[in-house]
C-alpha cells in the first residue's frame, strides 16, 4: 500500500520570519517576504558589522564568543567592561585595576584578566570575572609585564610573551588560584603578540620583537614546551584572534612602516600547520583590537585604525558557518 508522505511529499513549514537556528538542510516558506528558503553552509568567510560598542576601546582584551562577547579595559585606562549579545553591547561591571595591554581567558561569565600596563606601571594583577563582577585574586601573575597574551579558561589559563621592558619569552599557567611558570619559554622572545586555544593546547603568533621587527612565527604549546607551526602570510604586530590551536583565526594588526600599507584587515586561518589568507577582510582596518570566539564564528572588537580609536565591532562568519539561503528556480 504507497503511503500518504509518497503520494503528497513532505509538508514545508510556513513562517513568518526565518529561525534563529536553522538546521542544514532544512527547508522553509517566509510567508512575509513570500520566499523559500533553507539552511545552508557558508562558502567563503566574511565579516559583517555588528552592535557599536559603548566606550571605544584601544589595546582592549577579550573573550566569550560571537554571541556571547565581553570586551574590558583599554587605553586610558579604562577599567569599564561591555557584554555582546549578538546585537548589542551593554556595561558590565567595572574591573578592579584599570589597564590596558593584559592577557585574556575564559567566556563572558567566567571570564580572566591578567597583567597589563596601569599608566603608571606594569601589573600582575588577576582579576575573575563573574558575569557581573570582577574579583581579585590573590595570586598575581609571576612576570609583570603588558602586551601579552593569553588561552584556556578562568581555572586553566597560559599567558605568553609581553613586555617587562624588554621582550619576554616567559610562559605561566593559571590554576583558578595560582600561577606557575613553565620550563617552556616561546622560542621567540615578543611582544604585540596574540593567541588562542587551550592551556595543553595553546596557539602564539605575530607580534614584535627587536625594535621594528614584525614577526611571523607560529608556536604551538602542549602543555609543556613551544614548537614552531607554521608562519603567518602576512608579518604583524597588535592583531586579534580567535579559535584553537588547530582551528585558529588572526585578523587585523599592523605590518609596520614600508610594508606599503602598515594598518591591515586581513584575515587568515590556520589549521594546525598552515596559514591560509581569507578573500575576507575587515571593512574596518585596525590594530590594537580585541578578540574572541571560533574560527567560523568571530569577533573582532574595536581597536585603533590608524587615525582613531573606534566603537567598531564585525562579526566573522567562516567558511562552514550556517547560513540562510533563498531558493530559486534555476
Amino acid at each position: 500500500m504507497a503511503e500518504y508522505i509518497n503520494i503528497r511529499g513532505q509538508s514545508i513549514e510556513v513562517v513568518a520570519s526565518d529561525p534563529a537556528n536553522p538546521t542544514i538542510g532544512q527547508i522553509w516558506y517566509n510567508s512575509t517576504s513570500n520566499t523559500l528558503k533553507g539552511g545552508g553552509v557558508t562558502a567563503a568567510g566574511a565579516w559583517a558589522s555588528g552592535g557599536n560598542l559603548g566606550t571605544a576601546r584601544n589595546s582592549a582584551a577579550g573573550a566569550g564568543t560571537q554571541t556571547a562577547g565581553l570586551v574590558f579595559g583599554g587605553v586610558g585606562p579604562l577599567d569599564a567592561t561591555e557584554e555582546y549579545n549578538g546585537t548589542s553591547w551593554t556595561a558590565g561591571g567595572n574591573l578592579g585595576t584599570a589597564r590596558y595591554g593584559m592577557g585574556s581567558a575564559g567566556i563572558q561569565t567566567a571570564a580572566l584578566a591578567f597583567a597589563g600596563y596601569t599608566g603608571t606601571g606594569l601589573t600582575g594583577a588577576t582579576e575573575a570575572y563573574d558575569g557581573s563582577t570582577w574579583t581579585t585574586s590573590p595570586a598575581s601573575i609571576n612576570t609583570a609585564r603588558s602586551s601579552l597574551d593569553g588561552a584556556g579558561t578562568q581555572t586553566s589559563a597560559l599567558a605568553f610573551g609581553g613586555y617587562t621592558g624588554s621582550d619576554s619569552a616567559a610562559t605561566e599557567e593559571y590554576d583558578g588560584s595560582t600561577w606557575t611558570t613553565s620550563p617552556g619559554s616561546l622560542n621567540t622572545a615578543r611582544r604585540a603578540i596574540t593567541g588562542c586555544g587551550l592551556q595543553t593546547a595553546g596557539l602564539a603568533f605575530g607580534g614584535i620583537f627587536g625594535p621594528t621587527t614584525a614577526a611571523s612565527a607560529t608556536e604551538e604549546y602542549n602543555g609543556s614546551t613551544w614548537t614552531a607551526g607554521g608562519n603567518l602570510n602576512t608579518a604583524r604586530v597588535s592583531l586579534a584572534s580567535a579559535g584553537t590551536q588547530t582551528a585558529g583565526l588572526g585578523f587585523g594588526g599592523y605590518t609596520l612602516p614600508g610594508s606599503g600599507s602598515p594598518v591591515t584587515g586581513a584575515t587568515e586561518e590556520y589549521d594546525g600547520s598552515t596559514w591560509t589568507t581569507s578573500p575576507g577582510s575587515m571593512s574596518t582596518a585596525r590594530l590594537n583590537l580585541a578578540g574572541a570566539g571560533t574560527q567560523i564564528a568571530a569577533l573582532a572588537i574595536g581597536g585603533y585604525t590608524g587615525t582613531t580609536t573606534t566603537v567598531a565591532t564585525e562579526e566573522w562568519n567562516g567558511a562552514g558557518s550556517p547560513t540562510t539561503v533563498t531558493i530559486t528556480a534555476s
